[in-house]
């Protein structure tokens, strides 16, 4: 054997007539297989952009379940997996930012050879990541119509729509703890967009000027500042991979482009807590 290879250890297992192999577990005949180029001739570039929005949505579905637990338990006091839980969707999101400097090889020639072949497909139909900004507070009905020749997408929004956002959920639980969070925010229509609410600055206020004595709540404030700011860094490489790849021609969905992605950085799921940075260490 040449000094090279490593041996082959006796317990190592090599018949998977019963046993369960690495492939079937993750179903990966399936998931290799699943890339589908449309254009002719196909063009090489072509699996690149498939993949790239594969593994964005794979780790979508990731983020989508633990947002879904961590709303779970903040309505259960159960502060500290929800922590646990956000700390988890911060490195998803570094993962999915990071993503946009593989399509960034694509260049404007590349992809304008392939491009006509999309139709109207646009990532702007992602499903679950309209699912993620509901389940982050930002919630808009008018998008369920995209989706009415989709029904499992259309009713997966609507139980998002339908429910309280994580944000929603955190304000709750400070209420259990004592905190003075406006009644009105916590019976509030959950189906309609967050809205700044400057009477709830005062009381992330307090627990900024007070963090020894509300350090969990603290801990937890400073999570969700982090959540939203990666997600606008993913939206701001998003929109300059898109601008350096078609510049400001009109998105395959019918958008205007760039200046559409452009708008979304003013978008905010938690606007009370960049607002409290303000106030902190204002005399009073």
């Amino acid at each position: 054997m040449s000094s090279h290879q490593r041996p082959l250890e006796s317990g190592i297992v090599r018949d998977f007539k019963v046993n369960l192999s690495y492939g079937k577990y993750l179903d990966l005949d399936r998931i290799l297989t699943a890339q589908h180029p449309v254009s002719v001739p196909e063009h090489h570039d072509e699996l690149l952009f498939i993949l790239q929005h594969q593994t964005s949505e794979l780790w979508l579905k990731l983020m989508l379940h633990e947002l879904r637990a961590v709303r779970r338990q903040l309505a259960g006091d159960d502060l500290r997996p929800a922590l646990k839980g956000l700390a988890r969707v911060k490195h998803i999101q570094r993962c999915l930012t990071e993503q946009w400097s593989v399509l960034a090889t694509l260049t404007p020639s590349e992809y304008a050879e392939f491009r006509s072949f999309l139709g109207t497909s646009s990532g702007f139909q992602s499903y679950q990541y309209r699912a993620v900004e509901f389940t982050l507070g930002n919630k808009d009905r008018r998008m369920l119509s995209i989706f009415d020749d989709e029904p499992a997408a259309r009713a997966m929004l609507v139980e998002a729509l339908e429910a309280s956002s994580v944000y929603d959920e955190f304000l709750r639980y400070l209420s259990r703890q004592g905190h003075d969070v406006p009644v009105e925010l916590l019976q509030r229509d959950v189906t309609l967009p967050w809205k700044f609410h400057a009477d709830l600055v005062p009381v992330f206020v307090k627990i900024y000027e007070n963090k020894d004595e509300f350090w969990e709540a603290y801990e937890a404030c400073e999570e969700l500042v982090d959540l939203e700011e990666n997600f606008q860094l993913w939206r701001f490489r998003h929109l300059k991979t898109v601008e350096r790849t078609i510049g400001f021609k009109q998105g395959t969905g019918g958008s205007s482009g760039v200046n559409f992605l452009r708008q979304a950085l003013d978008l905010t799921f938690f606007p009370e807590l960049y607002a409290v940075r303000t106030e902190i260490g204002v005399a009073s």
